[in-house]
């Protein structure tokens, strides 16, 4: 995935429909990038967000690109990823109905131009306090924060593909982050070889709220970058992570939300099904490979068709069931 190919599909009411091959109506929900062409130029302008409470502090803005968290206090706005580039004054007017306070901070979960595109856009939006070692060391703009993981792998990509604007100039490595927002503590995780090497959530500890990138998807099959360290493994370690933090209200049922990388707002319930499915999958192509099975003969046992999982994840044609299915064999073969 190199952050300039792409394929876009909309999914409204939960229905998924390939950009150029039908006009929707009402809120549309901007894939992720993948390793495919756009089927036409989209039209940004006919493109909308929408924006959802989740609780406590804590917004949603869904539509431009990735699904984007915001927390809003007297202290300013923070947020998590920022979409595509070309969705970022509409994401801007949303964050403007929500807060008049500065942009202050700016947490990257993730690569992909869905997450990172808008970067440059919106850090001169924002206003630090001060500038300073940890900060970025550059006056008048939000400070952009990501693990030094993920800054390789910018760095790596090039800056002919993402702009050097685009890159975190405030890095983390390790496991954790701590920040203090809006009078909330607020923990960043990094979440190692799971989508990509660089991978985070963010956890917003009183509002109760994880934005877990695109680890957890609730509108596909999780994406296994290869060629920027994902692995079928790290993804399922990393929604145990997510189960680990999240406390539910009553039988699975509300406490802690979660923002997913795309999709709608879940709870403990839809992370512990997604999780069951990606073991399943990986389970039973891993149980194929232990017999010598070839990938082929793998892929026609239809690992992924399980308790009709296909039905409900498999609507990304740029990143399909087989895709899935092919990226895990590959996965556990270079393991074994």
């Amino acid at each position: 995935m190199n952050g300039t190919r792409h394929t876009l599909v909309w999914a409204v009411g939960g229905l998924v429909v390939a950009a150029g091959l039908s006009v929707v109506l009402g809120a549309q929900q901007i894939r992720t990038a993948r390793q495919m062409p756009f089927p036409q130029k989209p039209d940004w302008s006919k493109l909308e967000v929408e924006t959802l409470h989740v609780q406590g502090q804590v917004h949603m803005i869904a539509g431009a690109g990735g699904n984007i968290a915001v927390q809003t206090g007297e202290s300013g706005v923070l947020l998590v990823d920022t979409g595509y580039a070309q969705m970022s004054g509409k994401v801007l007017a949303a964050i403007r109905k929500l807060s008049d306070r500065p942009l202050r901070t700016i947490i990257n979960t993730t690569l992909m131009d869905a997450h990172t595109g808008a970067n440059a856009a919106l850090v001169v939006e924002g206003r630090l306090n001060q500038a300073g070692p940890g900060l970025g060391g550059r006056p008048n703009e939000a400070d952009l924060i990501g693990h030094s993981t993920l800054l390789a792998l910018m760095t790596e990509i090039g800056r002919e593909t993402i702009a050097p604007e685009r890159w975190p100039p405030s890095v983390f490595s390790g496991r954790q982050k701590d920040l203090y927002s809006n009078d909330e503590p607020v923990v960043i995780l990094h979440v190692p070889d799971a989508v990509t090497a660089g991978d985070t959530m963010v956890w917003f500890r009183k509002s109760d709220v994880v934005a877990t990138g695109e680890i957890f998807n609730q509108a596909s099959f999780p994406f296994i970058d290869e060629a920027h360290g994902g692995t079928i493994n790290g993804i399922i370690e990393g929604l145990n992570d997510v189960l680990d933090i999240m406390v539910p209200k009553h039988n699975q049922e509300g406490g802690t939300m979660v923002i997913p990388g795309y999709g709608r707002i879940g709870d403990e319930h839809d992370v512990l099904e997604y999780r069951d499915m990606v073991t399943i999958v990986r389970d039973r192509v891993q149980a194929g490979i232990r017999k010598g099975l070839t990938l082929q003969q793998v892929k026609a046992l239809e690992p992924s068709a399980t308790y009709e999982y296909e039905t409900r994840f498999n609507r990304d044609p740029a990143w399909t069931a087989e895709m899935f299915v092919e990226a895990i064999y590959r996965n556990l073969s270079a393991a074994r």
